[in-house]
């Protein structure tokens, strides 16, 4: 082999484990993490912190986040092989070897990101940022997900604990509207990953993991995340009354229509079909949700 040819070839090796590490992070899961942390910033009334430090303790609550995905592909690396959505991830095709050097590495990033935590915000927000990585980690991927259907209603804490560590930043006592968007967080994440389990659902049966539709069936599984769809949308029209202003309203108003109308079609045709469609709609309402109140607070200091 000519020397081009090794550069190439190591160089092309480098990469895949770059990309590999990314993947086991889980950065989509890890972004909108962050990004509900900034919308707890935001929806907290008080001084708005450095944007240095706001921009230092967004990375703490991703790489923390990043952290607890990195450990639910490390543990779940045989479960991930036997389903066909996951079969490709990094440990469960066996280009990466789930062994206890990258579970030490995953420690230290956690341990890392929430030292990073408290040295930009305080240790409220630390303590925050890290309930949220063990609650998706551990008590979600370890504890719960292969003993019940009730493993991603619990686990939807961990969305929660983000934004409860973004208001934190700003005030360690929780404002009024920053517990009613952890709240609305709380019971968006089971519609958001039942709809991707109805979607997946010959794959979460085959492993014999226990989700909603595997339990109860697509059709039950449907009206529960209607449910849950409008009980959320409901609940987060509140902060209008606590701070937020019609910007936030309009867009809390569109993202919740989009998601009802979405789930309303899955109860009708619970399909893989509207499955996807409404795990979409969920993600266009949370985008909504946390542009409004940007936009909301950007309006405030522009006045």
């Amino acid at each position: 082999m000519t020397e081009m040819a090794r550069t190439e070839v190591g160089f092309d090796g480098r990469a895949g484990l770059l990309r590999d590490v990314v993947i086991i992070l889980k950065p989509r899961i890890a972004l909108s993490i962050a990004a509900s942390a900034l919308g707890g910033i935001a929806i907290t009334p008080g001084d708005v912190p450095e944007l240095s430090k706001i921009a230092v303790f967004s990375v703490a609550v991703f790489l923390a986040a990043g952290a607890a995905g990195a450990l639910n592909h490390w543990y779940e690396a045989e479960l991930d092989a036997g389903m066909k959505r996951t079969a490709g991830r990094p440990f469960a095709s066996g280009r990466l070897s789930a062994t206890g050097l990258w579970l030490c590495g995953i420690l230290i990033l956690l341990c890392s990101s929430i030292a990073l935590a408290a040295f930009a915000a305080n240790t409220w927000a630390a303590l925050y940022t890290f309930l949220g990585a063990i609650t998706y980690g551990v008590v979600y991927t370890i504890w719960l997900k292969q003993r019940t259907w009730l493993n991603i209603v619990i686990g939807g804490l961990a969305g929660s604990f983000a934004v409860l560590a973004g208001s934190a930043m700003v005030n360690p006592e929780l404002s009024t509207a920053s517990i009613l968007l952890a709240i609305v967080l709380f019971l968006w994440t089971p519609p958001h990953f039942w709809s991707l389990a109805i979607a997946a659902h010959a794959d979460y049966e085959r492993t014999g993991i226990p989700m909603l539709p595997v339990v109860y069936g697509d059709k039950i599984a449907a009206q529960a995340i209607l449910a849950h769809t409008v009980l959320l949308s409901l609940i987060a029209l509140l902060p209008a009354a606590h701070g937020m202003g019609l910007i936030y309203t309009v867009f809390a108003v569109a993202g919740g229509s989009i998601f009802c109308a979405t789930g309303l079609r899955l109860v009708r045709e619970p399909t893989r079909r509207t499955a996807i469609q409404n795990f979409l709609a969920s993600l266009v309402q949370l985008v909504l949700l946390l542009a409004g109140i940007m936009f909301d607070r950007l309006l405030e200091f522009s006045l």
